[in-house]
Protein backbone atom coordinates (compact mmCIF):
# COMPACT_ATOMS: atom_id res chain seq x y z
CA UNK A 1 0.00 0.00 0.00
CA UNK A 2 1.38 3.41 -0.95
CA UNK A 3 2.06 6.07 1.67
CA UNK A 4 -0.73 8.28 0.31
CA UNK A 5 -3.21 5.45 0.69
CA UNK A 6 -2.07 4.81 4.25
CA UNK A 7 -2.56 8.46 5.09
CA UNK A 8 -6.05 8.47 3.58
CA UNK A 9 -6.94 5.73 6.05
CA UNK A 10 -5.34 7.03 9.23
CA UNK A 11 -3.56 10.32 8.69
CA UNK A 12 0.00 11.59 9.02
CA UNK A 13 1.25 8.85 11.35
CA UNK A 14 -0.15 5.91 9.38
CA UNK A 15 3.30 4.35 8.96
CA UNK A 16 3.63 3.95 12.74
CA UNK A 17 0.18 2.37 12.89
CA UNK A 18 0.94 -0.29 10.29
CA UNK A 19 4.40 -0.94 11.79
CA UNK A 20 2.63 -1.56 15.09
CA UNK A 21 0.18 -3.93 13.42
CA UNK A 22 3.06 -5.92 11.92
CA UNK A 23 4.86 -6.11 15.28
CA UNK A 24 1.68 -7.32 17.00
CA UNK A 25 1.09 -9.95 14.30
CA UNK A 26 4.63 -11.30 14.63
CA UNK A 27 4.26 -11.30 18.41
CA UNK A 28 1.07 -13.38 18.23
CA UNK A 29 2.60 -15.79 15.72
CA UNK A 30 5.58 -16.39 18.04
CA UNK A 31 3.13 -17.96 20.51
CA UNK A 32 2.00 -20.61 18.04
CA UNK A 33 5.04 -22.97 18.17
CA UNK A 34 4.42 -23.72 21.86
CA UNK A 35 0.74 -24.29 21.09
CA UNK A 36 1.70 -26.67 18.29
CA UNK A 37 3.95 -28.57 20.68
CA UNK A 38 1.13 -28.73 23.24
CA UNK A 39 -1.22 -30.11 20.56
CA UNK A 40 0.91 -33.27 20.48
CA UNK A 41 0.26 -33.62 24.24
CA UNK A 42 -3.51 -33.27 24.20
CA UNK A 43 -3.50 -29.45 23.97
CA UNK A 44 -2.32 -29.25 27.58
CA UNK A 45 -0.26 -26.15 28.48
CA UNK A 46 -1.01 -25.69 32.18
CA UNK A 47 2.14 -25.50 34.31
CA UNK A 48 4.55 -25.28 31.34
CA UNK A 49 7.08 -22.41 31.44
CA UNK A 50 6.84 -19.78 28.71
CA UNK A 51 9.67 -20.23 26.21
CA UNK A 52 11.92 -17.48 24.81
CA UNK A 53 9.81 -17.05 21.70
CA UNK A 54 6.69 -16.35 23.76
CA UNK A 55 8.44 -13.78 25.95
CA UNK A 56 9.86 -12.06 22.86
CA UNK A 57 6.41 -12.18 21.28
CA UNK A 58 4.86 -10.54 24.36
CA UNK A 59 7.42 -7.74 24.13
CA UNK A 60 6.64 -7.23 20.43
CA UNK A 61 2.91 -7.07 21.19
CA UNK A 62 3.43 -4.35 23.83
CA UNK A 63 5.73 -2.34 21.54
CA UNK A 64 3.37 -2.83 18.58
CA UNK A 65 0.33 -1.70 20.58
CA UNK A 66 2.12 1.49 21.64
CA UNK A 67 3.22 2.18 18.04
CA UNK A 68 -0.28 1.55 16.70
CA UNK A 69 -1.85 3.89 19.27
CA UNK A 70 0.73 6.59 18.50
CA UNK A 71 0.09 6.20 14.78
CA UNK A 72 -3.69 6.26 15.00
CA UNK A 73 -4.07 9.28 17.28
CA UNK A 74 -3.80 12.72 15.61
CA UNK A 75 -0.70 14.84 16.14
CA UNK A 76 -2.61 17.78 17.50
CA UNK A 77 -6.00 19.39 17.30
CA UNK A 78 -6.23 20.98 13.85
CA UNK A 79 -7.61 24.51 13.48
CA UNK A 80 -11.30 24.65 12.61
CA UNK A 81 -11.89 24.67 8.88
CA UNK A 82 -14.31 26.74 6.85
CA UNK A 83 -17.02 24.10 7.31
CA UNK A 84 -16.78 23.87 11.10
CA UNK A 85 -20.19 24.16 12.71
CA UNK A 86 -22.01 22.76 9.68
CA UNK A 87 -23.68 19.42 8.99
CA UNK A 88 -23.08 16.99 6.15
CA UNK A 89 -25.95 14.67 5.39
CA UNK A 90 -27.22 12.76 2.38
CA UNK A 91 -30.58 13.90 0.99
CA UNK A 92 -33.49 11.71 2.05
CA UNK A 93 -33.80 10.36 -1.50
CA UNK A 94 -30.18 9.10 -1.62
CA UNK A 95 -30.10 5.36 -2.46
CA UNK A 96 -27.70 2.96 -0.76
CA UNK A 97 -24.66 2.48 -3.01
CA UNK A 98 -21.62 0.19 -2.98
CA UNK A 99 -19.82 2.36 -0.41
CA UNK A 100 -22.76 2.14 1.97
CA UNK A 101 -22.88 -1.63 1.40
CA UNK A 102 -19.14 -2.01 2.07
CA UNK A 103 -19.40 0.04 5.25
CA UNK A 104 -22.37 -2.02 6.43
CA UNK A 105 -20.52 -5.28 5.76
CA UNK A 106 -17.35 -4.19 7.61
CA UNK A 107 -19.18 -2.74 10.61
CA UNK A 108 -21.39 -5.83 10.84
CA UNK A 109 -18.16 -7.83 11.06
CA UNK A 110 -17.12 -5.53 13.91
CA UNK A 111 -20.37 -6.25 15.75
CA UNK A 112 -19.92 -10.00 15.22
CA UNK A 113 -16.47 -9.69 16.83
CA UNK A 114 -17.98 -7.73 19.73
CA UNK A 115 -20.63 -10.38 20.43
CA UNK A 116 -18.44 -13.40 19.66
CA UNK A 117 -16.05 -13.05 22.59
CA UNK A 118 -18.58 -12.91 25.44
CA UNK A 119 -20.50 -15.72 23.72
CA UNK A 120 -17.31 -17.84 23.66
CA UNK A 121 -17.02 -17.77 27.46
CA UNK A 122 -19.53 -20.56 28.00
CA UNK A 123 -17.67 -22.86 25.61
CA UNK A 124 -14.19 -22.42 27.13
CA UNK A 125 -15.10 -22.74 30.82
CA UNK A 126 -15.44 -26.57 31.03
CA UNK A 127 -12.13 -27.23 29.25
CA UNK A 128 -10.35 -24.52 31.21
CA UNK A 129 -11.58 -25.87 34.56
CA UNK A 130 -10.47 -29.37 33.61
CA UNK A 131 -6.98 -28.37 32.40
CA UNK A 132 -6.14 -26.09 35.33
CA UNK A 133 -7.81 -28.36 37.88
CA UNK A 134 -9.88 -25.58 39.42
CA UNK A 135 -13.39 -25.61 40.82
CA UNK A 136 -16.48 -23.75 39.58
CA UNK A 137 -15.95 -20.84 41.95
CA UNK A 138 -12.46 -20.16 40.62
CA UNK A 139 -13.38 -20.58 36.97
CA UNK A 140 -16.30 -18.16 37.46
CA UNK A 141 -13.65 -15.43 37.81
CA UNK A 142 -13.10 -15.59 34.03
CA UNK A 143 -16.59 -14.43 32.94
CA UNK A 144 -16.52 -11.91 35.79
CA UNK A 145 -13.33 -10.20 34.58
CA UNK A 146 -14.39 -10.52 30.91
CA UNK A 147 -17.79 -8.89 31.46
CA UNK A 148 -16.21 -6.24 33.68
CA UNK A 149 -13.85 -5.51 30.79
CA UNK A 150 -16.69 -5.18 28.27
CA UNK A 151 -18.53 -2.80 30.60
CA UNK A 152 -15.46 -0.59 31.03
CA UNK A 153 -14.72 -0.81 27.29
CA UNK A 154 -18.16 0.52 26.38
CA UNK A 155 -17.56 3.66 28.49
CA UNK A 156 -13.92 4.08 27.41
CA UNK A 157 -14.28 3.73 23.64
CA UNK A 158 -17.46 5.81 23.53
CA UNK A 159 -15.53 8.63 25.22
CA UNK A 160 -12.54 8.23 22.87
CA UNK A 161 -14.86 8.24 19.84
CA UNK A 162 -16.16 11.69 20.78
CA UNK A 163 -12.64 13.08 21.18
CA UNK A 164 -10.56 11.36 18.48
CA UNK A 165 -13.20 10.17 16.02
CA UNK A 166 -15.22 7.03 15.36
CA UNK A 167 -12.82 5.29 12.99
CA UNK A 168 -9.76 5.76 15.20
CA UNK A 169 -11.69 4.32 18.15
CA UNK A 170 -12.78 1.26 16.15
CA UNK A 171 -9.26 0.59 14.86
CA UNK A 172 -7.62 0.98 18.27
CA UNK A 173 -10.09 -1.40 19.90
CA UNK A 174 -9.40 -3.87 17.07
CA UNK A 175 -5.66 -3.64 17.65
CA UNK A 176 -6.13 -4.47 21.33
CA UNK A 177 -8.46 -7.30 20.36
CA UNK A 178 -5.82 -8.83 18.04
CA UNK A 179 -3.14 -8.44 20.73
CA UNK A 180 -5.14 -10.32 23.35
CA UNK A 181 -5.71 -13.34 21.09
CA UNK A 182 -2.64 -14.79 22.87
CA UNK A 183 -4.97 -15.46 25.81
CA UNK A 184 -5.26 -18.94 24.28
CA UNK A 185 -1.53 -19.55 24.77
CA UNK A 186 -1.25 -18.58 28.44
CA UNK A 187 -0.02 -21.52 30.58
CA UNK A 188 -1.18 -19.95 33.87
CA UNK A 189 -4.80 -19.24 34.83
CA UNK A 190 -3.86 -15.81 36.25
CA UNK A 191 -2.52 -14.73 32.87
CA UNK A 192 -5.77 -15.88 31.29
CA UNK A 193 -7.65 -13.55 33.63
CA UNK A 194 -5.44 -10.57 32.71
CA UNK A 195 -5.69 -11.19 28.98
CA UNK A 196 -9.41 -11.90 29.13
CA UNK A 197 -10.00 -8.60 30.95
CA UNK A 198 -8.08 -6.71 28.24
CA UNK A 199 -9.92 -8.65 25.54
CA UNK A 200 -13.22 -7.64 27.14
CA UNK A 201 -12.20 -3.97 27.11
CA UNK A 202 -11.33 -4.18 23.41
CA UNK A 203 -14.49 -6.03 22.34
CA UNK A 204 -16.76 -3.88 24.49
CA UNK A 205 -15.79 -0.80 22.50
CA UNK A 206 -17.19 -1.96 19.18
CA UNK A 207 -20.88 -1.86 20.00
CA UNK A 208 -21.49 1.80 20.92
CA UNK A 209 -19.06 3.26 18.39
CA UNK A 210 -20.40 1.26 15.45
CA UNK A 211 -23.98 2.28 16.17
CA UNK A 212 -22.85 5.89 16.49
CA UNK A 213 -20.96 5.86 13.19
CA UNK A 214 -23.77 4.15 11.28
CA UNK A 215 -26.27 6.73 12.50
CA UNK A 216 -24.05 9.49 11.12
CA UNK A 217 -23.27 8.18 7.62
CA UNK A 218 -26.50 6.48 6.52
CA UNK A 219 -29.13 8.43 4.53
CA UNK A 220 -32.03 9.44 6.84
CA UNK A 221 -34.54 7.32 4.90
CA UNK A 222 -32.50 4.15 5.50
CA UNK A 223 -30.94 4.94 8.88
CA UNK A 224 -33.54 3.37 11.17
CA UNK A 225 -33.92 -0.05 9.57
CA UNK A 226 -30.18 -0.30 8.85
CA UNK A 227 -29.26 0.32 12.50
CA UNK A 228 -31.67 -2.29 13.85
CA UNK A 229 -30.98 -4.89 11.18
CA UNK A 230 -27.19 -4.58 11.36
CA UNK A 231 -27.34 -4.76 15.15
CA UNK A 232 -29.51 -7.86 15.05
CA UNK A 233 -27.35 -9.51 12.40
CA UNK A 234 -24.24 -8.83 14.47
CA UNK A 235 -25.93 -10.33 17.54
CA UNK A 236 -26.99 -13.51 15.76
CA UNK A 237 -23.72 -13.73 13.82
CA UNK A 238 -21.63 -13.44 16.97
CA UNK A 239 -23.41 -16.32 18.67
CA UNK A 240 -23.25 -18.42 15.49
CA UNK A 241 -19.52 -17.69 15.14
CA UNK A 242 -18.85 -18.68 18.76
CA UNK A 243 -20.90 -21.89 18.65
CA UNK A 244 -19.63 -22.83 15.17
CA UNK A 245 -16.00 -22.39 16.20
CA UNK A 246 -16.61 -24.47 19.33
CA UNK A 247 -18.19 -27.23 17.24
CA UNK A 248 -15.39 -27.31 14.65
CA UNK A 249 -12.23 -26.39 16.58
CA UNK A 250 -12.64 -27.47 20.19
CA UNK A 251 -12.82 -31.27 19.66
CA UNK A 252 -9.51 -31.17 17.76
CA UNK A 253 -7.54 -28.23 19.16
CA UNK A 254 -9.11 -27.75 22.58
CA UNK A 255 -10.64 -24.70 24.23
CA UNK A 256 -7.57 -22.53 23.64
CA UNK A 257 -8.24 -22.37 19.91
CA UNK A 258 -11.47 -20.46 20.58
CA UNK A 259 -9.49 -17.46 21.87
CA UNK A 260 -7.03 -17.56 18.97
CA UNK A 261 -9.78 -16.91 16.42
CA UNK A 262 -9.61 -13.26 17.46
CA UNK A 263 -6.29 -13.00 15.60
CA UNK A 264 -7.47 -13.64 12.01
CA UNK A 265 -10.85 -11.95 12.51
CA UNK A 266 -9.22 -8.81 13.92
CA UNK A 267 -6.64 -8.69 11.12
CA UNK A 268 -9.44 -9.01 8.57
CA UNK A 269 -11.17 -5.99 10.09
CA UNK A 270 -7.92 -4.00 9.96
CA UNK A 271 -7.36 -5.02 6.33
CA UNK A 272 -10.80 -3.59 5.52
CA UNK A 273 -10.06 -0.29 7.32
CA UNK A 274 -10.40 1.72 4.11
CA UNK A 275 -14.13 0.95 4.11
CA UNK A 276 -14.62 2.39 7.62
CA UNK A 277 -15.46 6.09 7.16
CA UNK A 278 -15.20 8.90 9.66
CA UNK A 279 -18.04 11.13 10.79
CA UNK A 280 -18.23 13.93 8.17
CA UNK A 281 -18.73 16.74 10.66
CA UNK A 282 -15.78 15.44 12.69
CA UNK A 283 -13.63 15.77 9.56
CA UNK A 284 -14.95 19.30 9.03
CA UNK A 285 -14.15 20.28 12.62
CA UNK A 286 -10.58 18.94 12.16
CA UNK A 287 -10.15 20.71 8.80
CA UNK A 288 -9.48 17.42 6.97
CA UNK A 289 -10.91 18.77 3.72
CA UNK A 290 -9.49 16.08 1.42
CA UNK A 291 -11.11 13.21 3.32
CA UNK A 292 -14.32 15.22 3.65
CA UNK A 293 -14.55 15.79 -0.10
CA UNK A 294 -13.94 12.07 -0.69
CA UNK A 295 -16.74 11.18 1.71
CA UNK A 296 -19.13 13.62 0.05
CA UNK A 297 -18.48 11.95 -3.29
CA UNK A 298 -18.79 8.36 -2.06
CA UNK A 299 -21.74 8.72 0.29
CA UNK A 300 -23.73 11.42 -1.49
CA UNK A 301 -23.34 13.93 1.34
CA UNK A 302 -24.23 17.59 0.95
CA UNK A 303 -23.33 20.51 3.19
CA UNK A 304 -26.17 21.90 5.27
CA UNK A 305 -25.87 24.86 7.64
CA UNK A 306 -26.05 23.72 11.19
CA UNK A 307 -29.17 25.04 12.89
CA UNK A 308 -28.70 27.14 15.99
CA UNK A 309 -28.66 25.06 19.15
CA UNK A 310 -30.82 26.13 22.09
CA UNK A 311 -29.16 27.99 24.99
CA UNK A 312 -27.71 25.88 27.80
CA UNK A 313 -30.55 26.69 30.20
CA UNK A 314 -33.41 25.64 27.93
CA UNK A 315 -35.58 22.59 28.71
CA UNK A 316 -34.03 20.52 25.91
CA UNK A 317 -30.91 20.03 28.02
CA UNK A 318 -33.07 18.69 30.85
CA UNK A 319 -34.82 16.42 28.34
CA UNK A 320 -31.45 14.85 27.51
CA UNK A 321 -30.89 14.15 31.17
CA UNK A 322 -34.33 12.57 31.51
CA UNK A 323 -33.95 10.37 28.43
CA UNK A 324 -30.46 9.37 29.60
CA UNK A 325 -31.88 8.18 32.92
CA UNK A 326 -34.72 6.35 31.14
CA UNK A 327 -32.43 4.57 28.65
CA UNK A 328 -29.89 3.67 31.34
CA UNK A 329 -32.58 2.09 33.54
CA UNK A 330 -33.92 0.18 30.52
CA UNK A 331 -30.39 -1.09 29.73
CA UNK A 332 -29.79 -2.15 33.34
CA UNK A 333 -33.11 -4.02 33.47
CA UNK A 334 -32.32 -5.76 30.20
CA UNK A 335 -28.89 -6.83 31.48
CA UNK A 336 -30.34 -8.38 34.63
CA UNK A 337 -33.08 -10.19 32.68
CA UNK A 338 -30.62 -11.45 30.05
CA UNK A 339 -27.61 -12.30 32.21
CA UNK A 340 -29.53 -13.17 35.36
CA UNK A 341 -33.02 -14.54 34.86
CA UNK A 342 -32.50 -16.19 31.45
CA UNK A 343 -28.99 -17.41 32.36
CA UNK A 344 -30.27 -19.25 35.44
CA UNK A 345 -33.51 -20.39 33.82
CA UNK A 346 -32.32 -23.96 32.96
CA UNK A 347 -31.40 -24.54 36.62
CA UNK A 348 -34.72 -23.11 37.78
CA UNK A 349 -36.68 -25.34 35.39
CA UNK A 350 -34.87 -28.42 36.65
CA UNK A 351 -35.63 -27.35 40.23
CA UNK A 352 -39.31 -27.28 39.22
CA UNK A 353 -39.09 -30.95 38.29
CA UNK A 354 -38.32 -30.78 34.57
CA UNK A 355 -35.46 -32.98 33.37
CA UNK A 356 -32.41 -31.36 31.77
CA UNK A 357 -33.57 -32.63 28.36
CA UNK A 358 -37.09 -31.24 28.76
CA UNK A 359 -35.74 -27.94 30.13
CA UNK A 360 -33.49 -27.55 27.09
CA UNK A 361 -36.42 -28.41 24.84
CA UNK A 362 -38.61 -25.75 26.47
CA UNK A 363 -35.92 -23.11 25.91
CA UNK A 364 -35.40 -24.26 22.31
CA UNK A 365 -39.13 -24.02 21.55
CA UNK A 366 -39.29 -20.58 23.15
CA UNK A 367 -36.27 -19.36 21.17
CA UNK A 368 -37.77 -20.67 17.93
CA UNK A 369 -40.95 -18.65 18.53
CA UNK A 370 -38.79 -15.58 19.16
CA UNK A 371 -36.61 -15.97 16.06
CA UNK A 372 -38.39 -13.35 13.86
CA UNK A 373 -38.10 -10.70 16.59
CA UNK A 374 -35.27 -8.74 14.98
CA UNK A 375 -36.99 -8.46 11.60
CA UNK A 376 -40.24 -7.32 13.23
CA UNK A 377 -38.38 -4.82 15.41
CA UNK A 378 -36.60 -3.40 12.35
CA UNK A 379 -39.91 -3.07 10.49
CA UNK A 380 -41.80 -1.30 13.28
CA UNK A 381 -38.80 0.86 14.21
CA UNK A 382 -38.32 2.10 10.64
CA UNK A 383 -41.90 2.21 9.38
CA UNK A 384 -44.04 3.00 12.41
CA UNK A 385 -42.31 4.59 15.41
CA UNK A 386 -38.84 4.29 16.93
CA UNK A 387 -39.94 5.51 20.36
CA UNK A 388 -43.03 3.32 20.66
CA UNK A 389 -41.24 0.28 19.26
CA UNK A 390 -38.77 0.55 22.15
CA UNK A 391 -41.56 1.14 24.66
CA UNK A 392 -43.43 -1.85 23.21
CA UNK A 393 -40.46 -4.24 23.50
CA UNK A 394 -39.84 -3.16 27.11
CA UNK A 395 -43.55 -3.73 27.85
CA UNK A 396 -43.30 -7.22 26.29
CA UNK A 397 -40.44 -7.98 28.67
CA UNK A 398 -42.61 -6.72 31.52
CA UNK A 399 -45.46 -9.04 30.41
CA UNK A 400 -43.03 -11.97 30.48
CA UNK A 401 -42.00 -11.03 34.02
CA UNK A 402 -45.67 -10.87 35.03
CA UNK A 403 -46.24 -14.31 33.47
CA UNK A 404 -43.35 -15.72 35.50
CA UNK A 405 -45.24 -14.72 38.67
CA UNK A 406 -48.19 -16.99 37.87
CA UNK A 407 -48.82 -19.79 40.39
CA UNK A 408 -46.45 -22.75 40.11
CA UNK A 409 -49.30 -25.18 39.35
CA UNK A 410 -50.24 -23.13 36.27
CA UNK A 411 -46.64 -22.86 35.07
CA UNK A 412 -46.26 -26.63 35.37
CA UNK A 413 -48.35 -26.82 32.18
CA UNK A 414 -45.66 -26.84 29.49
CA UNK A 415 -47.49 -24.82 26.75
CA UNK A 416 -48.08 -21.94 29.17
CA UNK A 417 -44.47 -22.07 30.40
CA UNK A 418 -43.20 -22.01 26.80
CA UNK A 419 -45.44 -19.00 26.07
CA UNK A 420 -44.15 -17.08 29.12
CA UNK A 421 -40.51 -17.75 28.29
CA UNK A 422 -41.13 -16.91 24.62
CA UNK A 423 -42.59 -13.52 25.58
CA UNK A 424 -39.53 -12.87 27.76
CA UNK A 425 -37.15 -13.81 24.95
CA UNK A 426 -39.08 -11.80 22.34
CA UNK A 427 -39.12 -8.79 24.65
CA UNK A 428 -35.41 -8.93 25.50
CA UNK A 429 -34.33 -9.59 21.90
CA UNK A 430 -36.49 -6.75 20.65
CA UNK A 431 -35.31 -4.37 23.36
CA UNK A 432 -31.60 -4.82 22.72
CA UNK A 433 -32.17 -4.65 18.95
CA UNK A 434 -33.63 -1.13 19.17
CA UNK A 435 -32.20 0.30 22.42
CA UNK A 436 -28.74 1.30 21.14
CA UNK A 437 -29.92 2.55 17.71
CA UNK A 438 -32.47 4.75 19.49
CA UNK A 439 -29.77 6.02 21.87
CA UNK A 440 -27.41 6.88 18.99
CA UNK A 441 -30.15 8.92 17.29
CA UNK A 442 -31.03 10.96 20.36
CA UNK A 443 -27.75 12.74 21.13
CA UNK A 444 -25.71 15.47 19.39
CA UNK A 445 -22.38 14.77 17.71
CA UNK A 446 -20.17 15.84 20.61
CA UNK A 447 -21.74 13.47 23.16
CA UNK A 448 -23.22 10.72 20.97
CA UNK A 449 -20.33 8.30 21.54
CA UNK A 450 -20.30 8.76 25.30
CA UNK A 451 -24.07 8.49 25.63
CA UNK A 452 -24.21 5.31 23.53
CA UNK A 453 -21.25 3.94 25.50
CA UNK A 454 -23.04 4.64 28.78
CA UNK A 455 -26.16 2.74 27.69
CA UNK A 456 -24.10 -0.08 26.15
CA UNK A 457 -22.06 -0.41 29.34
CA UNK A 458 -25.23 -0.45 31.42
CA UNK A 459 -26.57 -3.27 29.24
CA UNK A 460 -23.58 -5.38 30.32
CA UNK A 461 -23.44 -4.42 33.98
CA UNK A 462 -26.01 -7.07 34.92
CA UNK A 463 -23.58 -9.73 33.75
CA UNK A 464 -20.96 -8.45 36.19
CA UNK A 465 -23.44 -8.34 39.08
CA UNK A 466 -24.72 -11.85 38.32
CA UNK A 467 -21.19 -13.27 38.28
CA UNK A 468 -20.44 -11.63 41.64
CA UNK A 469 -23.65 -13.19 42.99
CA UNK A 470 -22.62 -16.58 41.61
CA UNK A 471 -19.25 -16.33 43.37
CA UNK A 472 -21.15 -15.59 46.59
CA UNK A 473 -23.25 -18.72 46.04
CA UNK A 474 -26.48 -16.92 45.11
CA UNK A 475 -28.62 -18.22 42.23
CA UNK A 476 -31.85 -16.31 41.47
CA UNK A 477 -35.16 -18.09 40.95
CA UNK A 478 -37.60 -17.32 38.16
CA UNK A 479 -40.15 -15.86 40.60
CA UNK A 480 -37.62 -13.93 42.73
CA UNK A 481 -35.84 -12.36 39.74
CA UNK A 482 -39.13 -11.47 38.04
CA UNK A 483 -40.51 -9.85 41.19
CA UNK A 484 -37.43 -7.69 41.72
CA UNK A 485 -37.18 -6.60 38.05
CA UNK A 486 -40.86 -5.91 37.38
CA UNK A 487 -41.05 -2.41 38.90
CA UNK A 488 -37.83 -0.95 37.39
CA UNK A 489 -38.79 -2.37 33.97
CA UNK A 490 -42.20 -0.68 34.21
CA UNK A 491 -40.51 2.57 35.31
CA UNK A 492 -38.14 2.51 32.32
CA UNK A 493 -41.05 1.98 29.88
CA UNK A 494 -42.96 4.87 31.45
CA UNK A 495 -39.94 7.19 31.42
CA UNK A 496 -39.16 6.46 27.75
CA UNK A 497 -42.82 7.10 26.87
CA UNK A 498 -42.65 10.40 28.79
CA UNK A 499 -39.18 11.74 28.01
CA UNK A 500 -38.45 10.04 24.69
CA UNK A 501 -38.98 11.62 21.29
CA UNK A 502 -39.77 10.29 17.88
CA UNK A 503 -36.70 9.83 15.63
CA UNK A 504 -38.29 7.86 12.79
CA UNK A 505 -38.05 9.77 9.51
CA UNK A 506 -36.09 12.69 11.02
CA UNK A 507 -32.53 13.71 10.15
CA UNK A 508 -29.85 13.92 12.82
CA UNK A 509 -29.49 17.61 12.01
CA UNK A 510 -33.17 18.17 12.77
CA UNK A 511 -32.96 16.09 15.97
CA UNK A 512 -29.98 18.08 17.24
CA UNK A 513 -31.92 21.33 16.78
CA UNK A 514 -35.02 19.99 18.55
Amino acid sequence: MRSAQWESILGERALFFWAGCIAISIGVLLHLPMLAMAHEMGNHLAGMPMDTGMWFGMALIVIGALLACYGALPKKRAPHGDHAGTSFEAPDSTPLNRWHAATLAVLTLGLVIDVMKPATLGFVLPGMASEYGIDRTQVALLPLVALTGTTIGSFLWGWLADIYGRRVSILLSTILFVSTAVCGAMPEFAWNLVMCFLMGISAGGMLPVIYTLLAEVMPPRHRSWVLVLVGGTGLVGGYLAASGAAYVLEPIYGWRALWLQGFPSGLLLLALARFIPETPRFLAERNRVGELADMQRKFGLVLKPRPALPPADTPSRADHRRITVALTIAALCWSFVNFGLLLWLPSDLQARGFSAEIASGILAKSSLLAFPTILLAAFFYAKRSSKWTLVGTVCLTMMGLLGALLPAELLSWEPLLVAVIAVLIVGTNGTIAVLLPYTAENYPLGTRGRATGLVAGSSKFGGVAVQVAALAGFAPTLVGASLSLLLPTAVSAGMIAWAGRETQGRSLRELEAD
